[in-house]
């Protein structure tokens, strides 16, 4: 599939979504959202997906340059573009059921600022920055932000992200636990493509399970977070790479998981 404003790949059970307009920073359009949305219907048999920016961006937000996308702008026009283009994509990207890695490249803004760290881990270049700037021209927080901040960093550094509309370095994101990791800015993507081979290489359907389940644990009571890991090891427990790390575990040797 050949898309406008991305690049899928897919390669060793490992997909990477490129966002690819980096002569704007990789602003992201209605039609950018729309191509990242059904980029994730066509994982095939990936294990994990890379999501990442070509250029010197990861994503400058919302794309408000006109064009098809005019209707961006506005109160009605925002809120259509979220509930029937970037509300929907961060969504399917959310729900996936396997492991998500970003590979933070440069200025994650806006919308892009919820895309970068939407998927398990953010894995950021020393260049990288992060930015609620809403604030700063009279707009909110969007994007599934207030919702992302709060629970990765607290109300309290939340609130500043996104009352004072300062970018946050690669270092103080980390800091603050808002990263997995900060890298050289020229080692990147190597180091993003190895976790991402790591995780592709572990039991898929557990690794679904576990994402589904720490998203529901912040929601829910202690009652139903036991519930709900006793289903999850009912489904864990009958795929073939449960047998092979048990027998892999009595033979003493590495399990070849096999994501079924």
């Amino acid at each position: 599939m050949t898309y406008e404003t991305i690049k899928l790949d897919i390669a060793d059970q490992i997909a990477t979504i490129t966002l690819n307009v980096p002569e704007r920073l990789n602003a992201c359009s209605l039609n950018m959202a729309d191509e990242i949305n059904d980029a994730l219907d066509r994982l095939g048999d990936a294990r994990a997906l890379v999501i990442t920016g070509e250029g010197k961006g990861f994503c400058s937000g919302a794309d408000l340059s006109g064009g098809r996308d005019s209707s961006i702008s506005g109160g009605q026009g925002s809120y259509k573009a979220l509930t029937q283009h970037y509300n929907p994509m961060l969504l399917k990207l959310h729900r996936l059921h396997i492991p998500t890695i970003s590979a933070v490249n440069g200025p994650a803004a806006g919308v892009g600022c919820s895309i970068g760290l939407a998927p398990d881990f953010v894995v950021a270049s020393e260049k990288a920055y992060f930015l609620q700037a809403f604030v700063n021209i009279g707009l909110v927080p969007d994007g599934g932000a207030s919702w992302m901040l709060t629970r990765l960093i607290g109300k309290a550094r939340a609130t500043e992200m996104m009352m004072l509309g300062e970018k946050i370095p690669a270092a103080k994101a980390h800091d603050w636990g808002m990263v997995y990791k900060v890298v050289e800015h020229d080692s990147l993507m190597d180091e993003a493509m190895a976790l991402a081979k790591r995780l592709a290489a572990m039991p898929t359907v557990a690794l679904g399970i576990m994402r589904k389940n720490l998203v529901e644990a912040l929601e829910c009571d202690f009652h139903t977070a036991l519930a709900r890991e006793a289903e999850g090891q009912r489904l864990a427990g009958d795929t073939n790479d449960a047998r092979e790390g048990a027998i892999a575990f009595l033979q003493k040797r590495k399990p070849n998981f096999t994501g079924s």
